[in-house]
């Protein structure tokens, strides 16, 4: 079921200024199975910006490059954290990390995220349902701290031709795994 209201507002990263994007949005929550429910809505001129086609549904390295959706997952408390990338391609990406960029090994049996995107004039929606066995170790017993962000890519930009967006920029740069990002706290599963 689509989602149709969206709390959450991503914003973009002041070194990196985005003239053809109007707004990004987002809604996470956690359902009762302990899965992650994320969406997105990225509003905006999509004649200048640069969507990935749709292709066939797969783990993509690299995603980051071009306009995708981010969310970075760990438990309060806890160095550890997931990150995964959802293209509106339909292409994923998830990855592991013992504390801030420091990667470990995903477990190959780890399942696939279900995506879903719709493109129309002037909005582009994503919607990704990670299963709980994704998600970092113990993450259903525990308090998620979560991170959203999208990268978007321009077509026509002269200053530089990506933004960068999320709940909160910590730092200088764009960092999205600047633990101070994860913003978003979401509950045990019930």
């Amino acid at each position: 079921m689509p989602i149709t209201e969206f709390p959450l507002t991503l914003l973009c990263h002041p070194a990196t200024p985005a003239p053809v994007v109007r707004s990004v949005e987002a809604w996470a929550a956690r359902t009762a199975s302990g899965d992650l429910v994320l969406a997105y809505r990225l509003r905006g001129d999509m004649v200048r910006l640069r969507i990935p086609p749709p292709t066939a549904p797969g783990r993509a390295d690299g995603l980051w490059e071009h306009s995708c959706f981010e969310a970075f997952i760990g438990i309060a408390g806890e160095p550890a954290y997931h990150e995964f990338n959802f293209s509106p391609s339909g292409e994923w990406a998830s990855y592991a990390f013992a504390g801030y960029r420091q990667p470990v090994a995903v477990a190959e049996s780890s399942p696939a995220p279900r995506l879903s995107a719709r493109l129309s004039a002037g909005r582009l929606e994503v919607e990704a349902l990670i299963a709980a066995a994704a998600l970092p170790a113990h993450a259903a017993a525990a308090t998620l701290q979560v991170g959203l962000a999208a990268v978007v890519e321009a077509a026509d930009v002269v200053d530089g031709s990506h933004s960068y967006w999320a709940l909160h920029h910590p730092a200088k740069l764009p960092d999205f795994h600047h633990r101070d990002g994860f913003r978003l706290e979401l509950a045990p599963a019930s």
